[in-house]
Parts: C-alpha cells; sequence; structure tokens
C-alpha cells in the first residue's frame, strides 16, 4: 500500500505500514499507538527483543549504519519515521531520492543532528540563542572564553544526549579537562544561560503546513537527566505567547511535518533562549498520553498518515517522573512495589520492557493528574518512593 489521494490530500489507511528507525522507549509507544489505530509497524534496532520490537509487526535487527537493512525498512513501510536524531542523515536522503517518505525528512534531521548547524539556523532566522560559536583548538577555546566570559558550555556537534557531549566550563582550571574529554569531536562553544526555569513546548506541524501547540511545561533535571515535568508550568501568560510564538517561527524555518519538541531557557528578566530542538516525540511530552486528548504519539501517527491533527487540549494538571536506573543494581532486574502505585487514582505507570538497567537508565515513567501541579507532584513523589528497582 502507498498514498492515496482523497480530496487533494495525500493518507494512509489502515494497515498500511510505518516504518521506525529505533526500537527504544520512544518506538514503543508510537507502535502502541499505531496499532491501536490499526496500522502496521516495522522498527529497525540493534538489539533484539528491544522496547519497540517487543509490541511492533516486525524487528529488523542490524545497526542503524546498516544501509541494506535501512532500504529493507523502507520497502516494507508506506512512510518512516525515526525516535533517535544519531543516525544518517545522507542514507535517509537516498531513500527520498528512490521516493520512500521520511517524516521528518533527511533535511531537517540533517541540520538539528549538528548542534552548530542548528544554532545558525535559528540565530540567521533572528530566533533568540545563546551566544555561540564553532571551536576550532583548544588555543580557539582559551580565546572564546575570554570573549564570553565564564561560565560557559563546551559540547560536540554531534552525539550528545542527556547531557553527554557537554561540559560546562566554570573556571580557567575546567579548560584542559573540559577539551580532553570531548578530544576528537567536532566542538562548539555556548554562553552559560543563568535559567530560573526550563521549559519546553511540543508543536504539531502537518503537510498542509497546520500547527498545532501542547502546554507549555517545566523541567526538573538533575546530572543533565529529566527528573520531573509539570504540566503546565507556572508562567505568566506574556511568557507563554513568548513560547509559542517562538515555537511557531521555528517549524515555520524548517518548513517540514512532524512533532517538534523545542527546549528552552527562562531567565530572571524574562528572556526566553532556545537550548535544543528534538525532531520527534519526547521525554517532556510523555504526559500527553493520559492528560491530553490527543497523545504525541497518536500526533505523530496522525502526521504520518495524513490525518487530521488532534487536539492538543490539557485534559488536567499533571506531574510526570521518570523511573531510573540506580546506583546498585547493573544488567537483569525487577520492579517492586506496583501494588501501591497501582492502587492509588490517577496514576498512570509506563514501563518500558528494557532488559537490563544501569545508573539513570530510563526504565519507564510515572505520570499523575490532579486537580492542581502542587499536588500532583506530592503524589508523584511519593509513588517513586514506593517503586524500588532489584536484582532478579
Amino acid at each position: 500500500m502507498r498514498w492515496c489521494n482523497l480530496q487533494g490530500k495525500r493518507v494512509l489507511h489502515p494497515p498500511a505500514w510505518i516504518g521506525v528507525v529505533g526500537g527504544g522507549q520512544l518506538g514503543r509507544m508510537l507502535a502502541m499507538e499505531a496499532k491501536r489505530m490499526g496500522y502496521s509497524v516495522v522498527v529497525l534496532d540493534p538489539t533484539e527483543n528491544s522496547p519497540a520490537g517487543q509490541v511492533a509487526d516486525f524487528q529488523i535487527v542490524a545497526p542503524f549504519s546498516d544501509k541494506t537493512a535501512l532500504r529493507k525498512l523502507a520497502e516494507q513501510s508506506d512512510v518512516i519515521t525515526y525516535e533517535f536524531e544519531h543516525i544518517d542523515a545522507e542514507a535517509l536522503h537516498e531513500l527520498e531520492i528512490e521516493n520512500h517518505t521520511v517524516i521528518p525528512s533527511s533535511k531537517t534531521l540533517k541540520i538539528i543532528k549538528d548542534k552548530y548547524l542548528q544554532k545558525m539556523t535559528l540565530y540567521n532566522a533572528n530566533l533568540p540563542v545563546p551566544p555561540f560559536c564553532k571551536i576550532e583548538s583548544k588555543e580557539d577555546l582559551v580565546k572564546r572564553i575570554g570573549e564570553f566570559g565564564l561560565p560557559v558550555v563546551l559540547k560536540a556537534r554531534q552525539g550528545g544526549y542527556d547531557g553527554k557531549g557537554n561540559f560546562v566550563i566554570k573556571s580557567e582550571s575546567d579548560v584542559d579537562l573540559a577539551y580532553e574529554k570531548l578530544a576528537g569531536k567536532d566542538l562548539m562553544l555556548e554562553k552559560y544561560i543563568h535559567f530560573v526555569k526550563e521549559l519546553s513546548i511540543l508543536v504539531a506541524r502537518n503537510f498542509e503546513g497546520e500547527v498545532k501547540f501542547y502546554p507549555v511545561v517545566e523541567n526538573i533535571h538533575e546530572e543533565n537527566i529529566l527528573r520531573i515535568t509539570k504540566v503546565p508550568a507556572q508562567i505568566d501568560s506574556s511568557i507563554k505567547s513568548k513560547v509559542e510564538q517562538i515555537a511557531r517561527k521555528v517549524v515555520e524555518v524548517l518548513n517540514d511535518c512532524g512533532i517538534f519538541c523545542i527546549e528552552l531557557f527562562l531567565d530572571s528578566n524574562g528572556q526566553v533562549f532556545i537550548n535544543e530542538i528534538a525532531p520527534r516525540p519526547h521525554n517532556s511530552g510523555h504526559y500527553t498520553i493520559e492528560a491530553c486528548v490527543t497523545s504525541q504519539f497518536e500526533q505523530l501517527v496522525r502526521i504520518l498518515t495524513g490525518m487530521p491533527l488532534g487536539s492538543t487540549q490539557l485534559i488536567s494538571p499533571c506531574v510526570m517522573v521518570n523511573i531510573l536506573g540506580n546506583d546498585e543494581v547493573f544488567g537483569k532486574y525487577t520492579v517492586e512495589g506496583l501494588e501501591k502505585i497501582l492502587s492509588m487514582e490517577k496514576v498512570y505507570l509506563h514501563l518500558y520492557g528494557k532488559s537490563t538497567t544501569s545508573r539513570l537508565r530510563k526504565l519507564g515513567h510515572i505520570t499523575v493528574l490532579d486537580e492542581n501541579v502542587e499536588k500532583a507532584e506530592r503524589k508523584a513523589l511519593e509513588t517513586l518512593s514506593h517503586l524500588k528497582i532489584k536484582p532478579l
């Protein structure tokens, strides 16, 4: 089955095939929504019985760099998407040349996976970003620190996630260690923003250019890992409007369709700066499964198949907390304490089916709905206190 025209629109009807590059938790939750809506799903991931592979119709077990496997995925799919950025944009472009549909496009992926190119694209569009520059050598780094002042963030241009590939330089004594840690990578430097809140917003954009915003949320990170998402963010209406204006312009500049998460910093002067963009569903959007009329994953299925965008209305204030691996358990594990958690009302547990755990590995999440964010946060933290990761 391929695209068919319906009143001038390109649409895919069930049981059309959706191909997903990546078999992690984002692919898993996308596959679950696609299956609920009657679509077929094929996943490419190097790990057998991956979280997404467990619920998809079929998994191709191969490295992401395997172009033969990627072409096999394309041949079995009516449309292709990806659940993370660290894949070969040129390989996807080759598939597009052969008339395979990739959403978001390889052009967008190429821009976003290179943090410097991403920032340049935003800067050239007059969007608010922290001061930044390329770094060519240690001497260049020292010179630029003198211009920017401390603190600054040294970043690998490609490949980093959850804080990996970043180093916050707080003093001159950090320079050697930072440069050594990221040696051999293409680098950029960014002025550190003294933020009062970390915000993010999900934006949906379809083939026709229609745009819908999800609520602006507040994120709390520890050790560069998202711990808590509070919905809606406790910000005034002017900040909310500013974030939405920025988000609209970002997707207009990218001129693509899909789900995009825009992460931002809010400083004490009320200024908002773009941190990063993810061209896919995002950890900070997991709350949408229970707390919005249309989840981020259903929305992406709608976009992939040419169906109408769904409502992004928030049903209830909520808080999402990540379930992370601890310092004591490595390898196979079990999760205890579910009886107490499942006895609590408006508490929704998601475990990702990962076969092994390690420190700070994302194993699942819990979303709690309540009449306000404060009550939801208290209950969410209580649920985490009952949950125990134990060796199997």
